[in-house]
């Protein structure tokens, strides 16, 4: 029966999706009135309705027949950007070039992103928020379950856009704009050369393919910022993490030798007085480094929540000083990633990259990720903690990095009609830097 209710639900999504694509405004209110006029006329010795039924089903027929004598010869190009924004304009250029000896009028560019139509495990593994609140009828039969998931994968929102006349051997360029509502990447897989046809009621359509992707950055929030304290700490290697930028690289101390220093921080005169390899010391190997923390545990696979704090990782890695600092970003995919940017070792551009990416972590512990923190734990200076939950583990990495001099942030992000009123635990000491955030209802 589920199956049965999957594939009646796919079928009239296609359908929807054809008739809004192919109709016209007018050609919807030619059909309905068609319909309209087709009840009433029924008994046709006591009513003319089935005259004005035969007459709109007339013109919809000329219409759509039409449209099988459109075949424009056209080459399109596209000129999309490598990156977007969630919930900002993607804008982008579109070349359309006349390959025919006729001029063509009165032509629409519709793009075509992948099928957001999920498969019938995914209908059926993954509920909706709320839908235990739901009646019965609506829980067995899942409508609004598929409408969910529909709008999950949705990537973004696309309208048609006017070409303008095009002579024969010319190229026409559009300006474009798409819509992107989720992060992740965006696939576009082709679009639709269409036109309406003399009444102006049923599109023409050729679809050509043309596969591109763009990488949809995480929407920004506005969040606390607060001060970064700390001091700076020893990186090993400093050497090859330092830029032209930020501080010269000033003699401070001699020190014993390390396993990975360069051969020529050596220091040859001492070595020879003491009869153990010592290194020259520079200031340059002492930075400011700040860790950004991302909790990725979290039971949902399409959770407002983990996005919400995806958004605030993001927000927080554009309003980060790296010029002179550090960053680690540090979480949980697959295995346990920590990406670092800052003094010219990353761009800012390749974190955000990895965030539209992030996905919740469903097969490891927590303490995976508190290990990784653990292990660069030594050479950070502070850390902005965002947290799905509040439980002993959380509570005892914060400690443990409190406990070793680090500075700590933690954003947590409850659970909606959550009780916000929770044991501050480590941060007791330092409230203000404790932020309690509850995730955004789920629209309809």
């Amino acid at each position: 029966m589920k199956y049965f209710f999957y594939l009646n639900f796919r079928f009239f999504f296609v359908l929807r999706e054809w008739v809004f694509r192919r109709f016209t405004l007018g050609g919807l209110m030619v059909f309905f009135g068609a319909a309209v006029s087709a009840i009433m006329g029924i008994d046709t010795g006591r009513t003319l309705c089935y005259q004005i039924f035969s007459f709109l089903s007339c013109l919809l027929l000329v219409s759509i027949c039409v449209s099988f004598f459109f075949r424009p010869c056209l080459s399109v190009k596209r000129f999309l950007p490598e990156m977007a924004t969630a919930g900002s304009p993607l804008r982008y250029r579109a070349a359309i070039k006349n390959l025919s000896k006729k001029k063509y009028n009165d032509l629409f560019f519709i793009e075509i992103q992948a099928d957001p139509v999920p498969d019938f495990q995914t209908f059926l593994r993954i509920p909706e928020p709320g839908e235990e609140k739901r009646n019965f009828f609506d829980r067995a039969v899942k409508y609004y379950r598929w409408e969910w998931l529909i709008s999950m994968k949705t990537m973004a929102k696309i309208t048609p856009h006017s070409i303008p006349p095009v002579m024969p051997g010319e190229e026409a360029v559009i300006h474009c704009e798409i819509f992107p509502q989720k992060r992740g990447v965006l696939h576009l897989s082709g679009f639709f050369i269409a036109r309406p046809d003399f009444f102006g009621l049923f599109y023409a359509m050729k679809k050509i393919s043309l596969p591109q992707s763009v990488v949809i950055l995480p929407r920004r929030c506005n969040l606390p910022q607060p001060e970064l304290e700390g001091k700076r700490q020893y990186q090993s290697g400093g050497v090859s993490l330092s830029s032209s930028v930020g501080d010269s690289e000033e003699f401070v101390s001699l020190r014993d030798y390390r396993p990975g220093d360069p051969l020529k921080r050596i220091h040859w005169k001492s070595w020879a007085k003491t009869g153990r390899p010592v290194v020259k010391e520079y200031q340059g190997e002492f930075y400011v480094r700040h860790a950004l923390i991302l909790d990725t545990f979290e039971i949902h696979e399409y959770s407002t929540r983990f996005e919400e704090a995806v958004s605030a990782a993001a927000s927080f890695a554009c309003n980060m000083e790296t010029r002179e600092s550090l960053l680690d970003l540090m979480f949980v995919g697959t295995q346990a990633y920590c990406f670092t940017t800052g003094r010219s070792l990353g761009h800012l551009d390749n974190t955000l990259k990895i965030l539209a990416s992030a996905r919740p972590c469903y097969d490891k512990p927590f303490k995976s990720l508190g290990a990784l923190v653990m292990e660069k734990a030594s050479a950070l200076s502070s850390c902005i903690c965002i947290l799905l939950s509040w439980d002993d583990e959380r509570k005892t990495l914060v400690k443990n990095l409190k406990s070793m001099g680090v500075s700590v942030v933690v954003f947590l992000f409850l659970e909606s009609n959550k009780d916000k009123f929770i044991d501050y635990g480590p941060m007791a000491d330092t409230p203000d830097r404790f932020f309690m955030l509850v995730e955004q209802e789920t629209p309809g």
